[in-house]
């Protein structure tokens, strides 16, 4: 088989489609098979077109790096034919083609060969008359996309996978149209829409809207025949109709009218407008009215045209204006007469509204009128300067009338701060009533006078600082009256007699507010207290400080931090010539321990008393035979005084250094059951808080090896019969007490914490018992801020103070707290 029967041969199945035959020449043969051919690069456009490119003139020559041709951009742009639609002409000259090959008169081209082959396809000579050839002689519109089943269908594949079907259009719901969009040829050379609808079958295929160019061609020729009198021609006169408006459809009408346009102003709403938008030239009286033109609702359209009115006899356009401003002008005064008679309307309700507002207020007013009358006659009741002593009410009825204006006019007493009126009324009759009173004879006198006006005149909204002009009425009778009592009473007071002052203050705290009771504390009390310890001198004063300046010690607290700086600079020079003989010293500090900071009592001790003491156990001379205790006495007098450490520190420089080394001389004899009861009879001088001290008892294990050492080694000479046993048994028995004792004291302190623990739950469940019992019966129970009893804090209980220990309830009595029952106290306290 030859080559040409490969590249040249046409199949039959192929018709219509022309083929160039690919035939192998003596050329090609010998320019494959010769050596020596010249060999060229392949041009751009060589790459771009194949065989199709264009061949200069001058492609026999030898191409040299120099020489390049520069590119000819006077020649005709050719393109690639895309397979367009060819020319009317081009198509019917085809067709006749076509049909005579058809009839097979004709022969048939010859395929063109590679010489004869087409150098490029063009699409069209722009200045030339050449027409349009396809790619490969393929004619147009037969056999498009077959070339695929020679391939392997890439792309049918691959819209198949997203969704395409044959025979259906493009798209997700196959909305796409299947053929191109074909072209209709106008008929002449006029404008788009001269020639009627140029839609094409396809379009309306793909497009099913009805045109509005065929609706107006229709309305059109619908009035081209309205000229005539009658357009149906049946010669009949229609009758006009008429439509009539009731007032009350015009009214409706004019609501509406209101209501889809804004107010206007009353000077905008008479406003004369001409309208020259129409026809005729026309008049409105408001813009409301113009702004209605065009809606007219509740109405048909008009039964005959305009054309149809022209055509009428009766046309005259003066007095159908005329006539149509009269019904306007009418329709207006209708509708303002029924808006003024709606304004008439909505004026008598908002005035009945108003009358019954005023009504209402009226009886307010009258009602507050009455009250106030009423306020006036008791106010009038209180004594004025016009009457005379001893006829005005007394003290008693006027806190009934305070009662009265609060429990019935409390509006008009908060309103008018009749409170106020105490300061006339109420402060001559209690400055009266004090006048004669002495605070340290009688402490509760006027007391529950003084809690009655408290209940009536102090605000719980006013928290008053100091004594200012905004201070509350009770304040204001405190400070006033009560005040200047006590005042006189304290610069006659002597400071070492404290039990009375100390009992009226007591009684009279829970009355007074905080800032009265801090300025009596302060300002009256305290400077008295210091000018006192200034003058008191520890060595020739019988009575000991500590008596009246402890019951100090609830009231005043830190108060009495600057008297204690002078206390302390005095005892310690009264205890210059100090000796540990002497225990008054021991009494006179002792109750100061508590009250000084533990830092202040420390650096006390270690600068007045450890240094004495230190010289007395100096002194002590330890002598077996005949042991002189008063000194070691003296010193251990001191335990509670001083602290653990101070102490031990102490006894381990200047005692246990002399008792070891005599120790150390005696076990050399041979007596050692007078030392171990010598040994017992020293340890038995220490308290259990000294031997469980770690230090100590390091010193006593130091004797027992002292003593072991001894008997173990003999030293060569005679050791006692049974010594090794009893000192051994003696050390066995101490190492035991010492481990039976950390033991008992580990379980003590647990116990103590199990015991706190239990005893704060119960008292907690106590006060919470007591609070429910105070609610039942209407009994007023609280705290009493910053007071305490033996660190116990103090309640009162209605007009009782009490506290609080151990499950028992403890009142305040007249030297001393007295235990008393729940029920006891209830009915005290009502």
């Amino acid at each position: 088989m030859s080559m040409s029967h490969l590249y040249g041969r046409r199949d039959e199945d192929d018709e219509g489609v022309e083929v160039e035959s690919f035939e192998v020449t003596d050329w090609d043969l010998a320019n494959e098979f010769n050596p020596d051919r010249r060999k060229y690069r392949q041009t751009k456009e060589q790459a771009t077109y194949g065989i199709w490119a264009e061949r200069d003139s001058d492609e026999d020559e030898r191409p040299s790096f120099g020489n390049k041709k520069s590119k000819d951009y006077t020649a005709p742009v050719n393109f690639v034919s895309a397979g367009l639609r060819k020319t009317a002409s081009e198509e019917k000259r085809q067709k006749e083609e076509g049909s005579d090959d058809s009839d097979g008169s004709g022969p048939s081209a010859p395929p063109l060969s590679r010489g004869t082959a087409p150098k490029k396809l063009q699409m069209g000579n722009f200045g030339g008359t050449k027409h349009q050839r396809f790619a490969g002689g393929i004619q147009t519109g037969k056999g498009l996309g077959s070339w695929e089943k020679h391939t392997k269908g890439i792309g049918q594949k691959l819209l198949q996978k997203m969704g395409y079907q044959a025979g259906k259009g493009l798209g997700k719901n196959a909305q796409g149209i299947l053929n191109p969009i074909e072209a209709k040829v106008r008929k002449g050379k006029g404008a788009v829409g001269a020639y009627g609808n140029e839609r094409t079958q396809q379009s309306l295929q793909d497009f099913p809207v009805v045109d509005s160019e065929e609706e107006e061609e229709k309305e059109f020729q619908k009035e081209l025949g309205q000229w005539r009198k009658d357009p149906a021609g049946t010669g009949v006169k229609k009758k006009p109709k008429y439509s009539y408006k009731t007032v009350d459809e015009l009214k409706a009408k004019g609501k509406l009218a209101a209501r889809s346009t804004a107010p206007s102003a009353g000077e905008l709403a008479q406003v004369k407008v001409i309208d020259m938008t129409g026809r005729e030239q026309k008049v409105y009286y408001s813009y409301s009215q113009m702004s209605n033109k065009h809606s007219v609702p509740h109405e048909g359209p008009p039964s005959l045209t305009t054309r149809d009115q022209k055509g009428s006899g009766f046309a005259v356009p003066e007095l159908e204006h005329n006539l149509q401003l009269l019904i306007d002008l009418t329709e207006q005064n209708i509708l303002q007469s029924a808006r003024r008679l709606q304004h008439e309307k909505d004026i008598v309700v908002s005035l009945t509204h108003e009358a019954k507002a005023l009504q209402i207020t009226l009886d307010t007013e009258q009602k507050a009128i009455q009250r106030m009358e009423a306020v006036q006659a008791l106010v009038d009741r209180f004594p004025s300067e016009d009457m005379a002593p001893g006829e005005g009410p007394t003290l008693q009825e006027c806190a009934e009338i305070f009662e009265t204006l609060q429990s019935d006019y409390y509006e008009e007493y908060k309103t008018l701060g009749l409170g106020e009126l105490a300061v006339p009324v109420v402060h001559p009759l209690l400055k009266e009533k004090l006048r004669s009173w002495d605070p340290l004879k009688d402490p509760s006198y006027c007391l529950e006078e003084i809690g009655q006006w408290r209940a009536i005149l102090e605000s719980r909204d006013l928290h008053s600082s100091g004594p200012d002009s905004n201070m509350d009425p009770y304040h204001r009778l405190l400070w006033e009256v009560w005040i200047p009592v006590m005042r006189s009473c304290v610069l006659c007071w002597q400071p070492r007699i404290v039990r009375p002052m100390v009992e009226c203050v007591e009684i009279w705290a829970p009355l007074l507010p905080r800032w009265i009771t801090d300025y009596l504390l302060e300002q009256l009390l305290l400077p008295r207290l210091q000018r006192e310890v200034d003058n008191w001198n520890p060595l020739t004063d019988t009575v000991p400080i500590h008596s009246w300046i402890h019951p100090w010690l609830l009231l005043l607290q830190a108060r009495l931090e600057p008297l204690y700086p002078p206390i302390r600079s005095k005892l310690a020079n009264a205890l210059q010539r100090w000796h540990p003989s002497d225990t008054s010293a021991r009494l006179i500090l002792q109750p100061w321990k508590d009250v000084f900071t533990p830092g202040a009592w420390e650096a006390f001790m270690v600068k007045n008393i450890i240094p004495k003491l230190a010289l007395c156990l100096e002194e002590l001379v330890i002598n077996p035979h005949q042991q002189q205790m008063e000194p070691f006495n003296w010193v251990m007098d001191w335990e509670g005084m001083l602290s653990p450490s101070s102490l031990v520190s102490l006894l381990v420089k200047n005692f246990f250094p002399k008792w070891l080394q005599v120790l150390c001389l005696w076990v050399n004899s041979s007596n050692y059951d007078e030392i171990i009861k010598w040994y017992l009879g020293w340890k038995s001088m220490f308290s259990d808080l000294m031997l469980s001290q770690v230090v100590i008892k390091e010193k006593f294990n130091e004797a027992l090896d002292i003593m072991n050492r001894a008997v173990s080694s003999g030293g060569g000479g005679y050791v006692q019969p049974g010594a090794r046993e009893n000192i051994a048994y003696l050390t066995q028995t101490e190492r035991r007490k010492d481990f039976q004792y950390e033991a008992m004291q580990e379980r003590r302190d647990s116990e103590s914490v199990s015991h706190r623990e239990v005893g704060s739950a119960l008292a907690n469940n106590f006060l919470d018992f007591i609070q429910v019992k105070a609610d039942e019966n209407n009994i007023v129970f609280m705290p009493i801020v910053s007071k305490y009893h033996e660190g116990k804090q103090l309640y009162t209980f209605g007009r009782i103070v009490i506290y609080m220990d151990r499950g028992v309830v403890f009142v305040q009595g007249e030297k001393t707290w007295v235990p008393t029952s729940l029920q006891s106290l209830i009915d005290m306290a009502k």
